[in-house]
């Protein structure tokens, strides 16, 4: 049986805290056959120290100063050389058998666009599990009108057909792989493994989810729309309501 190459990127800036046990997760995968690029953003903590300690069982790293995430995903994408490619975040970790069974998915259905799971556990800073979250993702359609919450930790995408949607799109900051997945969807369809989580998302104070607030709306409306979403749809409404509840306790906590 042949493994195809798999490229797996972690975009890193100040997570000497974390990135070790998010490297140490992709160091102890199943699969035989991977390609790990850390890209860091210039981090002055003790990261680099952390990377060092690695560096001969990765590929490639990077550690120069970039213009945030987004440029940072894109530069291992453009270093990537495995049939498909993914990035988990510096805080995040995947399972052991998460790229064995992407790729499982990827032999199985050679015409997806995207492969990933359909349940995605939450744990803590300590790394304890939180909870187990499900989200089922039937097609773009269903992003864009119904609901347009994601996975994106152990997903994965052919690598052609990200070089074909011209990556990332380095303006977005808090939603980019929305807007990727919808782009990929315009040429494939998506394929979950639905049976068990296969990464870990780290919950914590200062995640760019927790902190973006307005923003981090603003971005998937933005997203949603100029992606052909109606604004009328409840994918776009949802995003309405949730401005005006934070808008709500802001006014309530600032009176």
């Amino acid at each position: 049986m042949s493994f195809p190459k798999v490229s797996i990127i972690t975009p890193s800036f100040n997570q000497g805290h974390f990135i070790e046990a998010t490297i140490q997760s992709v160091l102890a995968q199943t699969y035989p056959n991977i390609e790990y690029i850390i890209v860091d953003g210039g981090s002055t903590d003790d990261t680099m120290t952390v990377v060092d300690r690695y560096r001969a069982q990765l590929a490639t790293v990077f550690h120069e100063p970039d213009r945030g995430q987004s440029d940072a995903i894109n530069k291992g994408f453009r270093a990537a050389s495995g049939e498909l490619v993914g990035w988990i975040n510096s805080d995040d970790i995947l399972y052991p058998d998460c790229v064995s069974r992407m790729v499982a998915h990827y032999r199985q259905h050679p015409d997806g666009a995207v492969y990933h799971s359909a349940a995605l556990d939450q744990i803590d800073e300590a790394g304890s599990h939180l909870v187990t979250r499900f989200v089922s993702i039937p097609n773009r359609e269903h992003l864009l009108t119904h609901n347009y919450d994601l996975i994106q930790q152990g997903s994965f995408y052919p690598t052609p057909l990200i070089r074909q949607v011209g990556y990332v799109d380095e303006t977005i900051h808090y939603c980019m792989d929305l807007d990727l997945w919808l782009r990929l969807l315009n040429h494939g369809p998506i394929y979950s493994y639905a049976n068990e989580a296969v990464a870990g998302f780290r919950m914590g104070s200062d995640t760019k989810t927790t902190t973006g607030g307005h923003r981090f709306l603003s971005d998937i409306q933005r997203v949603l729309l100029r992606n052909g979403a109606p604004a009328t749809s409840r994918a776009v409404l949802k995003t309405r309501y949730y401005q005006f509840k934070r808008r709500v306790k802001e006014t309530v906590r600032l009176s």
